[in-house]
Protein backbone atom coordinates (compact mmCIF):
# COMPACT_ATOMS: atom_id res chain seq x y z
CA UNK A 1 0.00 0.00 0.00
CA UNK A 2 1.17 3.58 -0.59
CA UNK A 3 2.91 5.46 2.19
CA UNK A 4 2.00 9.09 2.92
CA UNK A 5 4.54 10.70 5.29
CA UNK A 6 3.15 13.99 6.58
CA UNK A 7 6.26 15.97 5.67
CA UNK A 8 6.36 14.62 2.12
CA UNK A 9 2.68 14.62 1.14
CA UNK A 10 0.28 17.33 -0.01
CA UNK A 11 -3.43 17.14 -0.60
CA UNK A 12 -3.81 19.00 -3.89
CA UNK A 13 -7.22 20.50 -4.62
CA UNK A 14 -7.86 21.22 -8.27
CA UNK A 15 -10.43 23.96 -8.92
CA UNK A 16 -12.60 23.45 -5.80
CA UNK A 17 -14.55 26.47 -6.98
CA UNK A 18 -18.11 27.63 -6.59
CA UNK A 19 -18.36 27.61 -10.38
CA UNK A 20 -18.47 23.79 -10.13
CA UNK A 21 -19.63 23.06 -6.60
CA UNK A 22 -22.25 25.62 -5.55
CA UNK A 23 -25.71 26.62 -6.69
CA UNK A 24 -25.24 29.78 -8.70
CA UNK A 25 -22.02 28.53 -10.23
CA UNK A 26 -22.24 28.57 -14.01
CA UNK A 27 -21.03 24.98 -14.34
CA UNK A 28 -22.92 23.66 -11.34
CA UNK A 29 -25.88 22.46 -13.44
CA UNK A 30 -23.42 20.20 -15.27
CA UNK A 31 -21.60 18.86 -12.20
CA UNK A 32 -24.48 18.75 -9.71
CA UNK A 33 -25.53 15.18 -10.51
CA UNK A 34 -22.11 13.59 -10.07
CA UNK A 35 -21.20 15.83 -7.12
CA UNK A 36 -24.43 14.92 -5.34
CA UNK A 37 -24.18 11.20 -6.07
CA UNK A 38 -20.55 11.09 -4.98
CA UNK A 39 -20.80 13.42 -1.98
CA UNK A 40 -18.01 15.48 -3.45
CA UNK A 41 -18.21 18.56 -1.24
CA UNK A 42 -18.59 16.61 1.99
CA UNK A 43 -15.70 14.34 1.04
CA UNK A 44 -13.50 17.27 0.05
CA UNK A 45 -14.11 18.77 3.47
CA UNK A 46 -13.36 15.51 5.27
CA UNK A 47 -10.25 15.05 3.15
CA UNK A 48 -8.91 18.52 3.92
CA UNK A 49 -9.83 18.46 7.60
CA UNK A 50 -8.28 15.04 8.09
CA UNK A 51 -5.13 15.94 6.21
CA UNK A 52 -4.72 19.15 8.21
CA UNK A 53 -5.14 17.26 11.46
CA UNK A 54 -2.44 14.82 10.37
CA UNK A 55 -0.04 17.63 9.51
CA UNK A 56 -0.10 17.31 5.73
CA UNK A 57 0.28 20.30 3.44
CA UNK A 58 -2.81 21.54 1.60
CA UNK A 59 -2.26 22.96 -1.87
CA UNK A 60 -4.60 24.64 -4.34
CA UNK A 61 -4.41 25.00 -8.08
CA UNK A 62 -7.12 27.34 -9.34
CA UNK A 63 -8.35 28.24 -12.80
CA UNK A 64 -7.34 31.58 -14.27
CA UNK A 65 -9.84 34.28 -13.36
CA UNK A 66 -11.07 35.66 -16.68
CA UNK A 67 -11.00 39.45 -16.90
CA UNK A 68 -12.61 39.69 -20.35
CA UNK A 69 -10.59 39.78 -23.53
CA UNK A 70 -7.98 37.46 -22.04
CA UNK A 71 -8.18 35.14 -25.03
CA UNK A 72 -8.12 37.83 -27.71
CA UNK A 73 -5.51 37.09 -30.35
CA UNK A 74 -4.91 33.52 -29.23
CA UNK A 75 -3.94 31.31 -32.13
CA UNK A 76 -5.16 27.99 -30.77
CA UNK A 77 -8.18 28.05 -28.48
CA UNK A 78 -9.07 24.64 -27.12
CA UNK A 79 -12.66 23.76 -26.10
CA UNK A 80 -12.03 24.88 -22.52
CA UNK A 81 -10.71 28.26 -23.63
CA UNK A 82 -13.62 28.70 -26.02
CA UNK A 83 -16.19 27.83 -23.37
CA UNK A 84 -14.59 30.16 -20.85
CA UNK A 85 -14.62 33.01 -23.35
CA UNK A 86 -18.02 32.40 -24.90
CA UNK A 87 -19.96 31.72 -21.68
CA UNK A 88 -18.12 34.07 -19.35
CA UNK A 89 -16.86 31.31 -17.09
CA UNK A 90 -14.49 31.93 -14.17
CA UNK A 91 -15.05 35.69 -14.24
CA UNK A 92 -12.62 37.64 -12.09
CA UNK A 93 -14.28 38.92 -8.93
CA UNK A 94 -17.29 36.66 -9.32
CA UNK A 95 -18.83 34.15 -6.94
CA UNK A 96 -17.79 31.41 -9.33
CA UNK A 97 -14.04 31.88 -8.95
CA UNK A 98 -14.15 31.77 -5.16
CA UNK A 99 -13.08 28.55 -3.48
CA UNK A 100 -16.01 26.69 -1.95
CA UNK A 101 -16.24 27.90 1.66
CA UNK A 102 -16.07 24.38 3.10
CA UNK A 103 -12.51 23.99 1.82
CA UNK A 104 -11.25 27.58 1.74
CA UNK A 105 -7.47 28.09 2.00
CA UNK A 106 -5.97 28.87 5.37
CA UNK A 107 -2.75 30.70 6.24
CA UNK A 108 0.23 28.54 5.37
CA UNK A 109 -1.53 26.65 2.58
CA UNK A 110 0.01 26.60 -0.88
CA UNK A 111 -2.07 28.57 -3.37
CA UNK A 112 -0.28 28.26 -6.69
CA UNK A 113 -0.41 30.63 -9.61
CA UNK A 114 -3.56 30.21 -11.68
CA UNK A 115 -3.56 27.71 -14.51
CA UNK A 116 -4.88 28.71 -17.93
CA UNK A 117 -5.72 25.32 -19.39
CA UNK A 118 -5.99 21.96 -17.62
CA UNK A 119 -2.81 21.09 -15.74
CA UNK A 120 -2.19 22.79 -12.42
CA UNK A 121 1.54 22.49 -13.07
CA UNK A 122 1.89 23.87 -16.60
CA UNK A 123 3.00 27.51 -16.53
CA UNK A 124 2.60 27.86 -12.73
CA UNK A 125 4.80 27.81 -9.63
CA UNK A 126 3.12 24.73 -8.15
CA UNK A 127 6.04 22.35 -8.71
CA UNK A 128 8.56 24.82 -7.28
CA UNK A 129 6.51 25.47 -4.17
CA UNK A 130 5.93 21.78 -3.50
CA UNK A 131 9.60 21.03 -4.11
CA UNK A 132 10.69 23.71 -1.64
CA UNK A 133 8.69 21.94 1.06
CA UNK A 134 10.17 18.56 0.23
CA UNK A 135 6.86 17.20 -1.05
CA UNK A 136 7.00 14.36 -3.55
CA UNK A 137 3.55 12.82 -3.06
CA UNK A 138 0.33 14.52 -4.18
CA UNK A 139 -3.17 13.37 -3.30
CA UNK A 140 -5.45 14.92 -5.89
CA UNK A 141 -9.14 15.81 -5.74
CA UNK A 142 -11.46 18.42 -7.24
CA UNK A 143 -12.82 19.33 -10.67
CA UNK A 144 -13.29 18.36 -13.43
CA UNK A 145 -12.37 14.71 -13.16
CA UNK A 146 -11.51 14.02 -16.79
CA UNK A 147 -9.88 17.36 -17.59
CA UNK A 148 -8.06 19.37 -14.93
CA UNK A 149 -7.84 16.59 -12.34
CA UNK A 150 -6.61 14.09 -14.91
CA UNK A 151 -4.17 16.53 -16.54
CA UNK A 152 -2.74 17.64 -13.20
CA UNK A 153 -2.20 14.02 -12.22
CA UNK A 154 -0.47 13.18 -15.49
CA UNK A 155 1.81 16.20 -15.22
CA UNK A 156 2.63 15.33 -11.62
CA UNK A 157 3.77 11.87 -12.68
CA UNK A 158 5.87 13.32 -15.50
CA UNK A 159 7.60 15.53 -12.91
CA UNK A 160 8.35 12.55 -10.69
CA UNK A 161 5.60 12.81 -8.06
CA UNK A 162 3.69 9.90 -6.60
CA UNK A 163 0.09 10.70 -7.62
CA UNK A 164 -3.04 9.44 -5.86
CA UNK A 165 -6.62 10.13 -6.97
CA UNK A 166 -9.38 10.45 -4.36
CA UNK A 167 -12.23 8.88 -6.29
CA UNK A 168 -15.13 10.21 -4.22
CA UNK A 169 -13.86 13.79 -3.95
CA UNK A 170 -14.13 14.67 -7.64
CA UNK A 171 -16.93 15.71 -9.97
CA UNK A 172 -17.56 15.77 -13.71
CA UNK A 173 -20.26 16.50 -16.26
CA UNK A 174 -21.42 12.86 -16.41
CA UNK A 175 -20.96 9.54 -14.66
CA UNK A 176 -19.28 8.27 -17.82
CA UNK A 177 -16.57 10.91 -17.40
CA UNK A 178 -16.15 9.92 -13.75
CA UNK A 179 -15.91 6.23 -14.56
CA UNK A 180 -13.40 6.78 -17.35
CA UNK A 181 -11.12 8.72 -15.01
CA UNK A 182 -11.39 6.35 -12.06
CA UNK A 183 -11.38 3.04 -13.90
CA UNK A 184 -9.38 3.61 -17.08
CA UNK A 185 -7.20 6.69 -17.39
CA UNK A 186 -5.85 7.19 -13.85
CA UNK A 187 -4.93 3.52 -13.36
CA UNK A 188 -2.94 3.72 -16.61
CA UNK A 189 -0.55 6.41 -15.34
CA UNK A 190 -1.11 7.13 -11.64
CA UNK A 191 0.02 5.26 -8.57
CA UNK A 192 -3.16 4.83 -6.55
CA UNK A 193 -6.92 5.37 -6.57
CA UNK A 194 -8.43 5.61 -3.09
CA UNK A 195 -11.64 6.76 -1.46
CA UNK A 196 -11.59 9.48 1.17
CA UNK A 197 -12.07 6.90 3.93
CA UNK A 198 -9.29 4.69 2.59
CA UNK A 199 -6.84 7.57 2.44
CA UNK A 200 -7.70 9.00 5.84
CA UNK A 201 -7.45 5.52 7.31
CA UNK A 202 -3.83 5.39 6.22
CA UNK A 203 -3.11 8.56 8.17
CA UNK A 204 -4.47 7.30 11.50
Amino acid sequence: MPDYPATETAVLLVDPLNEFLSEGGKLYPLTAATASATGTVANLKRLVDGARAAGLAIAYTLHHANTGGDYDGWKFLNPSHQGTRDFGLFEAGSFGVEVHPDVAPQPGDIVAQEHWTASGFAGTDLDYRLMQRGIDRVVIAGNRANTCVDSTGRYAVELGYHATLISDAIAAFSQEEMDATIRTTWPSFGHAVLTTDEFLGMLN
